[in-house]
């Protein structure tokens, strides 16, 4: 184990950030800053519109619109308290936290997006945010990642040794790879898909900027454990990778199960196995970015879900002011 590593540093000061180490550290917190948003910049009025209209949205619309908000609302709550309370604490690289601050901040905004897309269609608050509870393949998937992440919230947990490090990784697994890499992305397909029909366009557009910082964020945790690994590689053992392509193996098939319960019949020519394929495409890719092998060699249903992360510049929000994302030259998008 490093002695000036990624994890347990105890050569370096973690309140001196300068100089820096990880230098791609600092380019995902400079990308993060430079594709800043909030969901108040998006118009709402069609959304309301078409949701009062009693013609506007079919029923099997309506429940996909409310069950990917329920989804996406408490997911991200506990995306943002694995930073701050698990992540944060273990990673003690300052240029890594500097950015760790900065995701949880962005977790923070995808949160206000739920509270005003409640707020402008009128939602039952307690409906939306308590789905994880009465939702089952919303409970699974929560449950999934928090049994597989929970130790390191012990207080008394340490990344010393080679089992305790793995079990570290495996909390980035759980939350980077399957949550944020994985999970979102049935999801962010059917409200794109949404959208692409002149549908509910407001949220669309929030979904958007979302799938744009959950891409920075799940390639932030990728590097992040790659260069784990790289310091402490006597924790990459073949029964470990193994480990891993078997966790995201039962991630996508709890994908799936969503995906078909949220939208059985299919959604404007895309049938309900095109979402599935579409999430085993990425979990593909989750899995070749830490240098493990493909399991479902699936080609993307869905080439227009790039442009979600590939658009330079959205346009003027009340003709006043462009929000733009843009990309770090150094860095892989998802």
């Amino acid at each position: 184990m490093k002695k000036d590593g990624i994890i347990n540093n105890t050569a370096t000061d973690p309140n001196k950030i300068l100089p820096m180490k990880y230098l791609w550290a600092r380019e995902y917190y400079k990308s993060g800053v430079a594709n800043n948003w909030t969901p108040e910049e998006v118009s709402m009025q069609k959304d309301v519109e078409q949701w009062q209209s009693p013609t506007a949205l079919t029923d099997l619309e309506r429940k996909l619109v409310l069950w990917n908000l329920g989804f996406f609302s408490t997911a991200e709550s506990l995306t943002a308290n694995n930073i701050v309370l698990a992540v944060y604490t273990h990673v003690s690289n300052p240029e890594c936290r500097q950015y760790l601050l900065r995701q949880a901040f962005e977790e923070a905004i995808h949160t206000d997006t739920f509270i005003y897309c409640c707020d402008s269609l009128g939602l039952d608050p307690d409906y939306i945010f308590n789905m994880y509870k009465t939702i089952p393949t919303i409970r699974e998937k929560d449950e999934f990642v928090v049994n597989l992440t929970t130790t390191i919230f012990d207080p008394n947990f340490k990344t010393v040794g080679v089992s305790n490090i793995q079990q570290f990784i495996l909390d980035l697994v759980g939350y980077y790879m399957i949550m944020e890499g994985i999970f979102f992305y049935a999801g962010f397909a059917m409200m794109l898909a949404l959208k692409r029909q002149q549908k509910m366009v407001g949220i669309g557009e929030q979904f958007e900027y979302i799938m744009r910082d959950e891409s920075l964020h799940l390639a932030f945790g990728c590097d992040l454990i790659n260069t784990i690994v790289a310091e402490n590689p006597d924790v990459w053992t073949t029964e470990f990778q193994d480990k891993i392509v078997g966790l995201v193996d039962k991630a996508v098939v709890l994908e799936r199960k969503y995906a078909l319960d949220a939208c059985p019949q299919g959604l404007f020519g895309i049938n309900a196995e095109q979402f599935c394929v579409y999430v085993e495409h990425m979990a593909d890719r989750r899995l070749e970015r830490v240098g493990l092998p493909k399991l479902y060699f699936k080609d993307n249903p869905f080439p227009w879900m790039a442009q979600a992360t590939d658009l330079t510049k959205e346009k003027n929000f009340f003709e006043t002011r462009v929000t733009e994302y843009q990309t770090a030259g150094s860095l892989k998008w998802e």
